[in-house]
């Protein structure tokens, strides 16, 4: 007899397969590739694996909003797994299975098992899913199993939520067709997340607006048919292409077109033509406090833990549905009960360190934390700023599934070191080492090749801080003529560095600016053909680009990156102030 295991079913249906088993969480953004089901995140078990036509069993994702995205282009495509199973209810690459389900008339089954259950899923062969249970074989199963019909959609009215009479308008499709299909996903969603009531929100940020392939597209032209229009202030992410630039870059028309034509259909919708992955640079930036739905992983964690607004870590296309109704569901952190630490942290007393320093323990920490929202102790007499609270941040949304980090003494909501939010001092307590740290710095430097070509830097966008401190450092020199050095970045930070004067720097230290695009969607010819690495001083970057570019990294601080520049080369040994604290592990290496 075949071992069983039941969970809670996410999306309803039936499906078999060969069994592709994992204990670690995935990124579909920048871990799976969209076009072809193949797992590209080269630090992931499951790296080189195609999850195409297989029943996927993860924990859950992690990093990128846009893993919705890439589920939902799979499913379009025909190279989605045939079912996922979960150890954790995950919002982002169910709500991608879902859109499809509205938009393509196509999905897959969901089901959540719990942890327990989900272990007992090691080893097995091949599994199908059958109602709220999934049966375990060694081998494929010599019968004649037929997956049923997928089931209809339940009725989003009937879903025992407390709606008010705008809803009820929306639903009704009194507001037009895309705000009424945007209701009906919203509340199935929120049924999911086990939410009973939606609230109003006072902004929203887009990133839904990348392009991820034809099925992105037809998903933002079919809401603009629909008479599309946004109910609240909308930026946009940053998108796939420099939209006045791509021609001149050398960008493929087969990208270049459809990418700007994304662009193009969510100003449509009314959305602010932002372009940028930093949009807490704007100065649309939210309060604390301000309920908002933003999407982009970085994003998101900037805007709950250094701002103090509240969102969820919202997935593609369930940003533009809130947008279009101007509601969300309450649940998550949206609630001040659901935005307490459940984990703390502290962190080694670091005399010299420089600003590596941050991206790397944001990195690091985000390994640890899984889905759990950390509380970071021991940080309080080094007063990070914002642009350290940045690269921390970023680093720390591409290894967890978290939505924000508490800092004790730092962030707004555990500022006062002498009235910890942890003050029952209950919470599990982990402890840091110079020797973790220099782990992660290892598995971030993945080249060998001391010979440097390429320096990417942005991710996230360069703030005016940014822009001012890497002219400093590059005035009076000069850039080795086989180096490109590049920097994204918003338009609007663009302006404001030019009227600073930061630009004039750049441009006669040799330094290319590319704006509306970021790393994760730029590749050749930017990066130059038969570049064999880059560096970069981005945490996130380092970790995604083997798997989005096909290139090694060296990660290394701004400073480094500058000198890299001018010399063409890299000693590729960790920064001095990790060393000096790791002695032993520093005569291991000589």
């Amino acid at each position: 007899m075949p071992g069983i295991a039941s969970g809670r079913r996410l999306i309803d249906g039936s499906a078999q397969g060969a069994l592709l088993f994992a204990d670690t969480g995935l990124s579909f953004w920048g871990g799976v590739d969209p076009s072809s089901g193949e797992v590209i995140d080269r630090h992931h078990p499951l790296s080189g694996q195609s999850v195409g036509g297989r029943v996927l069993a993860i924990p859950g994702s992690r990093g990128s909003c846009t893993g919705s995205s890439v589920m939902m282009e799979l499913i379009a495509n025909g190279h989605a797994p045939a079912a996922l199973v979960l150890a954790e209810a995950d919002e982002i690459l169910t709500l991608g299975a879902l859109v499809a389900q509205h938009f393509f008339g196509r999905s897959l089954p969901v089901l959540c098992v719990g942890h327990e259950a989900f272990a007992t899923l090691r080893g097995q062969g091949w599994a199908r899913l059958e109602g709220g249970s999934v049966s375990l074989y060694n081998n494929m199963p010599e019968d004649d199993w037929q997956p049923c019909q997928t089931p209809a959609q339940d009725d989003p009215a009937e879903t025992g939520f407390e709606l008010d009479h705008r809803d009820h308008e929306l639903l009704e499709g009194t507001h037009g067709k895309a705000a009424q299909v945007a209701m009906q996903i919203i509340l199935r969603m929120a049924r999911l997340q086990g939410a009973r009531e939606l609230i109003d929100i006072t902004q929203a940020h887009i990133d839904g607006c990348i392009y991820t392939g034809p099925a992105s597209l037809r998903f933002a032209e079919q809401l603009v048919q629909w008479g599309a229009q946004v109910r609240v202030p909308t930026t946009l992410n940053a998108i796939s292409v420099d939209q006045r630039r791509w021609r001149e870059l050398g960008i493929d028309p087969a990208l270049g077109e459809p990418a700007s034509a994304l662009g193009d259909a969510y100003m449509a919708m009314g959305a602010r033509l932002s372009f940028t992955c930093a949009p807490y640079l704007l100065d649309s930036a939210p309060q604390l406090g301000e309920q908002v739905v933003w999407a982009e992983s970085n994003a998101v964690v900037y805007a709950n833990s250094v701002l103090g607004a509240r969102t969820l870590k919202y997935p593609d296309y369930l940003d533009i549905c809130i947008a279009l109704t101007g509601r969300a569901p309450s649940i998550g952190c949206h609630l001040t009960g659901q935005r307490q630490p459940q984990l703390r942290i502290a962190v080694p007393a670091l005399t010299e360190r420089d600003d590596s320093f941050y991206p790397l323990l944001g990195y690091h920490i985000g390994a640890l934390c899984g889905s759990r929202i950390p509380l970071i102790d021991g940080l309080q007499h080094l007063r990070p700023g914002l642009d350290d609270l940045k690269a921390f941040g970023a680093a720390f949304a591409t290894t967890s599934a978290a939505p924000m980090f508490h800092m004790a003494g730092v962030t707004p909501e555990a500022s006062d070191p002498a009235c910890s939010i942890d003050s029952s001092g209950t919470l599990p307590h982990l402890s840091i080492t110079p020797l973790d740290l220099l782990a992660s710095w290892k598995e971030l430097n993945s080249a060998w090749d001391p010979q440097v070509r390429m320096i990417s830097l942005g991710n996230p966008h360069f703030s005016l801080s940014e822009f001012a401190r890497l002219a400093e450092l590059c005035r009076g020199r000069r850039k080795h003529p086989d180096v490109v050095l590049a920097i994204t970045c918003g338009r609007a930070v663009l302006e404001q560095a030019r009227a600073a004067g930061h630009l004039t720097v750049l441009d006669a230290f040799g330094a290319t600016l590319i704006t509306d695009t970021c790393w994760c969607m730029l590749g050749e010819p930017v990066i130059p053909i038969g570049t064999r690495s880059l560096m970069t001083n981005s945490g996130k970057f380092a970790h995604y680009a083997p798997g989005l570019v096909g290139r090694s990294v060296h990660f290394a601080s701004l400073a480094v990156c500058v000198d890299s520049a001018c010399s063409g080369s890299t000693c590729g040994e960790p920064p001095a102030w990790l060393y000096a604290a790791s002695p032993v592990e520093r005569s291991n290496h000589v």
